[in-house]
């Protein structure tokens, strides 16, 4: 069952929007809450976001923006704002479409199958801001050009990925290359990491990979000021 996530400020229509998707046969997801609201979306896993625009303490353009610094989730704009400057903006930062309310639900629902669908394959992806890693054959694309991963600098380079602005631990590392978190093969990591390093440049990718001394490694974006 696919799960979307529905962030709307407004009660009634938050809970008219997951009637209307329940009945859909979609699992679903309301955030109340919008401090760090694109974390908190993404620690639900979703298939899709609904988001409308107009939300306390924060707006909607900054959801979808922190969303798409780590994720490639679909996001479906619901919202009153029917500006096409304010259509263009929320595209720009990365969201898929754009309804303006009020939407009529076989509309609404019709876009959301559409979306699901073009996104069916997303998970063999990681991706962030036009990086993108076929997680079945380590190739590794950015503006165009592309390189062929050997698996263990694949495996790598698909958790730092995942977890992009976020430490990942040797123990996480461990776990995807050897199978346990008993054994950390340190010469084997340097090496894979430097690598790694080496295709980053080459690729020209707006990332780079930070040590975190005796934790693990974190790909943070350059210019990005450290938490």
């Amino acid at each position: 069952m696919k799960k979307i996530v529905i962030a709307e400020d407004d009660v009634f229509m938050r809970e008219e929007l997951a009637s209307i998707l329940k009945k859909e046969g979609y699992e679903t997801d309301c955030l109340a809450d919008f401090s760090d609201a694109g974390r908190k979306i993404l620690r639900l896993s979703p298939d899709l976001v609904l988001l409308d625009l107009n939300l306390p303490g924060i707006t909607g353009f900054e959801i979808c923006r922190s969303i798409r610094k780590i994720s490639t989730v679909p996001v479906l704009v619901l919202t009153s704002r029917d500006q096409l400057k304010d259509e263009l903006h929320a595209l720009k930062l990365g969201a898929d479409e754009y309804l303006t309310k009020p939407c009529h639900k076989d509309r609404l629902t019709a876009r959301i199958l559409n979306l699901l669908r073009r996104y069916e394959d997303r998970d063999r992806f990681a991706e962030i801001q036009g990086v993108r890693l076929d997680r079945q054959t380590f190739t590794v694309y950015m503006n165009g050009q592309s390189a062929v991963l050997p698996e263990n600098q694949g495996k790598i380079m698909e958790l730092l990925l995942l977890h992009a602005g976020e430490t990942v631990t040797k123990s996480m590392l461990s776990e995807r290359l050897w199978g346990t978190t008993e054994y950390i093969d340190e010469n084997a990591l340097q090496v894979n990491m430097t690598r790694i390093k080496k295709t980053i440049r080459k690729l020209h990718i707006p990332y780079r990979i930070e040590t975190r001394r005796g934790i693990g490694y974190c790909l943070t974006e350059i210019g990005e000021s450290d938490d």
